[in-house]
């Protein structure tokens, strides 16, 4: 319950501060986006996570912030591996303005139905990765899904609330993100390589060595716009107004609709 409380309070407040007004919610949400609704395809399931929670919580904070329709396609069961029938289709993105991917099948290998799902992106359909996204199809052979992603990661390290630095201050995605963000207890994923056309936009840094990796990102991938954010693992996360926030104009920026 204490959860859809979070929901209320997060679409009474716009995603804006609890204490901006609903007159000064509604004006900014105006002025983020002015257009028809955006059709989104979130793709979830696998292990390791509650998605149901995480489902309504995106969509039902998104769809508050912006015009966003959302088809949610939960499948895969709740192991580390699972080929979704969904992908079977040529045409599976097909009608998308962008499409959300929040599964986690690690195990998961087959180079052929991995092109199933890149190929369809190669053709420039946009899409948003978040948290186990990255863990998705680790142990294929084949790269084509983490240049899809634009980062390259096999662990992570301990939860902790990790604080954020913005290295991309000017960029749309980062405008709503406090300088002294720290997140809810969640996961820090260790990048070991980025794409060519990788661009970050935030990083947080080990507890463990200092080192710093990309927690928030941008890619092209053969002109698809891909946003990335390794954050996700907890309720506590998909309950927080800045992550849900940046995840939403993640969102609009891969759908063209943020610039």
């Amino acid at each position: 319950m204490k959860y859809y409380r979070i929901f209320k309070w997060i679409i009474a407040a716009g995603l804006m501060t609890a204490t901006a007004s609903a007159d000064e919610a509604k004006t900014q949400n105006e002025q983020l986006y002015k257009g028809k609704p955006i059709k989104a395809l979130l793709i979830t399931g696998g292990c390791c996570h509650d998605y149901k929670f995480q489902s309504k919580a995106l969509t039902m904070a998104s769809e508050a912030k912006a015009p966003i329709q959302w088809t949610v396609v939960n499948k895969g069961g709740r192991g580390t591996h699972a080929e979704i029938d969904l992908y079977n289709n040529p045409d599976w993105a097909k009608g998308y303005d962008v499409v959300v991917h929040n599964e986690c099948f690690a195990k998961t290998k087959n180079p052929d139905y991995i092109k199933k799902i890149t190929d369809a992106h190669k053709k420039g359909v946009p899409a948003v990765v978040i948290h186990c996204a990255m863990h998705t199809y680790r142990d294929a052979k084949i790269d084509d899904w983490r240049d899809f992603l634009g980062v390259t990661s096999r662990h992570h390290e301990h939860q902790s609330s990790y604080p954020v630095t913005t290295v991309k201050k000017d960029h749309p995605i980062m405008k709503g993100v406090p300088a002294d963000w720290k997140t809810p207890k969640d996961e820090l994923y260790v990048i070991l390589k980025t794409a060519k056309n990788m661009t970050p936009l935030a990083t947080a840094s080990s507890e463990k060595n200092g080192k710093a990796y990309p927690v928030i990102w941008i890619n092209d991938f053969h002109g698809a716009r891909v946003f990335g954010t390794t954050f996700g693992h907890t309720n506590e996360t998909f309950s927080d107004p800045v992550f849900l926030d940046y995840v939403t104009r993640g969102i609009l920026w891969s759908a063209g609709k943020l610039e």
